[in-house]
């Protein structure tokens, strides 16, 4: 049997003439266009994204030597680390919920169409002149009318999780500070310590000099170049450890900002921080106001009481209102037909499902009013843990400069000494030790006041910075 569709080859030419080789230019011009104008807009869209990328990488690139402060180390922080990112996502979940639960106010709107084969009982073979088709195709419109304050309940629920879940946000975000701001002054302390270290050795370096100096010109014995030697190699090893302090030091800050990978940068010293005047009933009230894990835990003990009423409202009947508009029948054109009517549904038996909803929404109840209890007894903890910690490295500061200027007073004169003939060496030995020992603890005093009042603002839930 011949086609009856002309060879695609001449059919513009033989069916369509010149009219329809136009049609067929016409055609080709669209599609290019289109084509055009789609790689266009893929290109634009593509040189976007990338200057989008390239201006947050660039705002988070570390350049190698580069100075920081602890606002920058915050900063890079707060974009980049991996805790921050998993809770904004927890974030934008729960929020996700909170639509779910809304949905119920709004109608369902659905449509549906089958095709199907139907053979009779009666029939005796598929191709029976009984069998016949069936065409339907519907759209439905369900509105829940009233529930008695399930959906209510509901939504109640979803919107306090998801405010739970902002203020584990802003917990997770003032960890993440304070865990910056510990390894900034950790870092900045390192490299203190490592200072003083290496001050020590270059004043062994000299006293071993002297000593040399001192024994070729028969002034003292051999006994003092070898201890002056043996403090030398010991303060270089001490020197070893300091570095090795300081690389893990870097090591941390750089994970505590989420950019373990970044190259090197230094960092600015600043000034000692500005003490709260605040007594500590004070801070005590400001942290049960400001404190982001316990309003989390309040909230959260608020969504379970609501959990309650939600877990009861599955006694209560279901009215709902329906609407339906289609089309069926056995052949086309189908017939119109459409409904509308109301439903009443009510639970009587589930198998005690109800029931095990309800003891469980008062058991998470219960939890929640004993973590929200605990927690404040942990803010009364931080709080005087706070307090304490910076009364007594207040305290180390000012005796750790006092014993410092003592220590180098102590050094000098015990170099005096030495450098007279008068003195010997373990006086200069235990000079130099005692010296490096006030400066490493004047050190620390300093870096553990900063970090002190950092823990007190981070108990307080306020931000330090």
């Amino acid at each position: 049997m011949p086609s009856q569709v002309p060879h695609c080859a001449n059919y513009y030419q033989s069916e369509c003439g010149e009219n329809g080789r136009q049609a067929r230019m016409r055609d080709l011009r669209f599609n290019l266009l289109v084509s055009a104008r789609c790689r266009h807009l893929s290109l634009a869209m593509l040189a976007v994204c990338m200057l989008g990328a390239s201006a947050a990488m660039a705002q988070d690139a570390v350049q190698p030597g580069e100075t920081f402060d602890l606002k920058r180390c915050i900063a890079i922080a707060l974009q980049r680390h991996p805790s921050i990112k998993s809770a904004s996502g927890s974030l934008a979940a729960s929020r996700g919920r909170v639509v779910q639960a809304r949905s119920a106010y709004y109608p369902q709107l659905e449509w549906s169409t089958e095709a199907s084969r139907i053979h009779p009982a009666g029939g005796t073979s598929s191709t029976d002149d009984a069998n016949y088709n069936r065409y339907t195709s519907s759209v439905d419109l369900n509105q829940t009318l009233f529930d008695f304050g399930k959906t209510p309940a509901q939504v109640g629920v979803r919107t306090l999780e998801a405010e739970a879940a902002r203020a584990d946000l802003e917990s997770v975000t003032d960890q993440i500070v304070f865990k910056v701001a510990d390894a900034y002054y950790g870092v900045l302390w390192a490299e203190r310590n490592r200072e003083a270290y290496a001050q020590t050795v270059g004043q062994f370096e000299q006293h071993l000099q002297s000593a040399r100096k001192f024994f070729e010109v028969g002034v003292k014995s051999k006994i003092d170049v070898t201890k002056a030697e043996v403090d030398l190699s010991q303060a270089r090893l001490e020197l070893l450890t300091a570095d090795n302090s300081l690389r893990i030091a870097v090591l941390k800050l750089k994970n505590a900002i989420g950019a373990p990978e970044a190259p090197d940068f230094k960092l600015r010293d600043s000034p000692l921080a500005s003490e709260n005047v605040l007594s500590q009933g004070q801070a005590l009230q400001r942290a049960y106001a400001q404190r982001s894990d316990l309003r989390a835990a309040v909230t959260r003990r608020e969504a379970a009481e609501r959990a309650v009423n939600l877990a009861r409202a599955d006694h209560y009947p279901v009215i709902n209102g329906t609407v339906e508009y289609g089309w069926s029948g056995e052949e086309f054109p189908l017939d119109k037909e459409w409904t509308i009517g109301a439903g009443l549904s009510i639970p009587l038996f589930n198998g005690f499902q109800t029931r095990g909803r309800i003891d469980e929404a008062w058991a998470n109840l219960a939890s929640a009013r004993a973590e929200e209890e605990l927690l404040k007894q942990t803010v009364g903890f931080d709080i005087a843990q706070a307090y304490a910690s910076l009364s007594n490295v207040r305290q180390r500061l000012s005796l750790s400069e006092v014993s410092l200027k003592q220590a180098m007073e102590n050094r000098g004169l015990a170099e005096g000494r030495y450098a007279a003939g008068v003195g010997s060496a373990l006086e200069v030995t235990d000079a130099v030790v005692a010296e490096v020992t006030a400066r490493t603890a004047a050190i620390r005093a300093r870096y553990d006041y900063q970090l002190a009042l950092a823990g007190l603002a981070r108990a307080m839930g306020e931000r330090f910075e």
